[in-house]
């Protein structure tokens, strides 16, 4: 299997600034160096309509400077209660790699949503111990990138030791500990603090964006594998979950970002007490296993027909789901879900988002010759959301 970049791209809304420039979840799309080498971030700005690479709005230049901070092997003491975390994704086709951290003993743990969206299956691996677990999703938060996983049969595990942000200042000294590039070892990234209270923007391939406020800003060089990780104060606490990176063209981070705990952790307390809402959501959806065609949105052309069919075109199934079960295939043309018609892709998620894995639910659909069929199936566990 091949490690998978997280490749959801950010903008920075900073004060003063004319655009915007591109960052990415956890410095995802970039590998950072083995432990031991250098790392160099840039602490001037090179004039806004020359960084990056990106078109940043014009502005009075500045000449730019660098200072190279060592990434180093972690210690064992900034291990405490850190785990690394492999997800499976796109069902087997490929995996990808982040960090978390241990809340408590029994293997409740903290991880960016981006972390674990998408996934299938989930491996923990508690740094202090080595010993690896199963992980389930308790919950997510896509709007505030916070999720929580439960550790299968853990039991004894090393908490990680919490601090609190409200005390921090532009100038305070950091460090970012991650799975950096998923390679063996992990990672100790030094620098400072370099701003608060900052906003980025998520966007994705389709336009949507999320949009997270309130964070950290360090010149730690926060890399892909670092997503979920802790960023420590100087005395070695837990001030905030590294989440984010920007780059230049040449993949050395210039910028970090991180959630603060105080945040972070409010959160997962809604998350554990159950709260499911506009913003947080319990476990994984409902799964019926099929890939919705392009055309499924305007209703899809069905073969044989001799016009478009109502309803959400299959472009493909995935085996062992609870639709290949059913005897659905791709080119079929899904009409309703439980007597109640859909119409289109965003129809069909949302009569799918109304219930559980394991629910029982007729579904209607017609074949390429245009022949009704309706069957019940009992909904798997989907992808994190």
């Amino acid at each position: 299997m091949r490690l998978l970049p997280r490749s959801r791209t950010l903008t920075v809304a900073a004060a003063g600034a004319l655009a915007v420039g591109t960052i990415t979840f956890g410095g995802a799309q970039l590998m950072a160096p083995p432990p031991g080498h250098a790392a160099t971030v840039a602490t001037t700005a090179a004039p806004p309509w020359a960084r990056d690479g990106f078109a940043w709005g014009y502005g009075d230049s500045a000449a730019q400077t660098t200072t190279t901070q060592a990434t180093t092997e972690a210690s064992d003491s900034q291990l405490t209660g850190v785990v690394d975390i492999v997800t499976t994704v796109n069902f087997g086709q490929g995996e990808a790699a982040g960090t978390g951290i241990v809340l408590t003993s029994g293997g409740e743990v903290l991880t960016n949503n981006h972390v674990v969206s998408g996934s299938t299956s989930i491996k923990v691996t508690a740094l202090s111990t080595g010993r690896s677990y199963a992980a389930k999703v308790v919950g997510t938060s896509a709007t505030n990138d916070i999720a929580v996983l439960q550790l299968e049969g853990a039991s004894g595990l090393a908490t990680a030791p919490i601090g609190t942000a409200s005390g921090l200042a532009v100038g305070d000294e950091v460090t970012g500990v991650g799975n950096a590039g998923n390679e063996p070892g992990t990672a100790a990234s030094p620098g400072t603090v370099t701003d608060l209270d900052q906003q980025i923007t998520a966007s994705d391939g389709t336009g949507s964006g999320e949009t997270l406020t309130g964070l950290i800003e360090t010149s730690a060089a926060i890399a892909s594998g670092d997503s979920g990780g802790p960023l420590l104060d100087a005395d070695g606490r837990l001030v905030g979950i590294d989440t984010a990176a920007q780059t230049d063209r040449t993949g050395q981070t210039v910028a970090g970002y991180a959630i603060p705990i105080d945040h972070a952790l409010d959160i997962a307390s809604q998350i554990l007490a159950g709260a499911d809402n506009a913003t947080i959501s319990q476990g994984v959806p409902a799964f019926l296993g099929v890939q919705t065609s392009a055309y499924g949105q305007w209703g899809g052309w069905a073969p044989q027909q001799s016009a478009y069919a109502a309803g959400v075109t299959i472009a493909g199934v995935v085996t062992d789901s609870a639709a290949d079960r059913a005897g659905l295939t791709s080119g079929d043309t899904i009409t309703a879900v439980g007597g109640t018609e859909v119409a289109s892709a965003d129809e069909l998620t949302a009569a799918l988002a109304q219930r559980q894995p394991g629910d029982k639910v007729a579904i209607t659909w017609t074949d390429a010759t245009g022949t009704s069929h309706t069957a019940t199936v009992t909904l798997g566990e989907g992808p994190a959301a």
